[in-house]
């Protein structure tokens, strides 16, 4: 039986020290294509919690991205670099767009799936194209290190959609944990984003 995406990507950090950033960086494209499938074979308050923790792990882990990896990106080729950045800021547009809509509407699931796309092909841009340049210019020890930064980085990332940043490293260093202060404390009066009583958030 063939590999899915998801367990291809899991495989292959399997073989990377765990702070490794690129090995950080599938475990993480994994999980979305998991929640992906999940919001689509769901309904009701676990889609929505299922479409939150995706919103706030999709805005965390580009955010970080462009705040650790891309800059070493455009050091090795810029092009590239550019070219993740804009799909970085059209996936932005949209998910500020998804996160506005009922998750039990047909309109979200059209949109959702468009997006799924959207997302899927960004990661195999990721992992084709820049994540070789990656590995290519630092050596293990700088790729761990970058690694640690890139959690760093996530810890005082936004956990929703912010355009005036996205695609911009300058500006997600200088706006983002701002941003970032105010998502949280958002994130944590919602009711919405409370597990329900006998269980655990999926």
């Amino acid at each position: 039986m063939a590999m899915s995406e998801a367990e291809v990507e899991r495989a292959r950090a399997a073989q990377l020290p765990d702070d490794d950033v690129v090995g950080v960086l599938l475990r993480q494209h994994a999980r979305v294509r998991d929640l992906f499938a999940d919001i689509q074979s769901t309904t009701g308050e676990h889609k929505k919690q299922a479409f939150d923790e995706l919103r706030a792990l999709l805005a965390v882990h580009e955010t970080a991205e462009e705040m650790v990896l891309r800059p070493v990106t455009a050091e090795a080729d810029r092009t590239v670099a550019e070219a993740r950045n804009r799909e970085e800021d059209e996936a932005t547009q949209v998910l500020r767009v998804l996160e506005k809509m009922d998750v039990n509407s047909a309109e979200f699931d059209r949109r959702l799936a468009e997006f799924e796309k959207t997302v899927s092909d960004h990661a195999e841009h990721e992992e084709s194209e820049e994540f070789p340049r990656i590995r290519a210019a630092r050596t293990e020890d700088q790729l761990e290190h970058m690694g640690r930064r890139l959690r760093t980085a996530e810890k005082i990332a936004p956990t929703h959609p912010h355009p005036s940043t996205a695609g911009s490293p300058a500006a997600q260093w200088t706006i983002g944990p701002v941003a970032s202060i105010i998502d949280r404390v958002r994130d944590a009066v919602r009711p919405s984003h409370r597990p329900p009583r006998g269980g655990r958030r999926a």
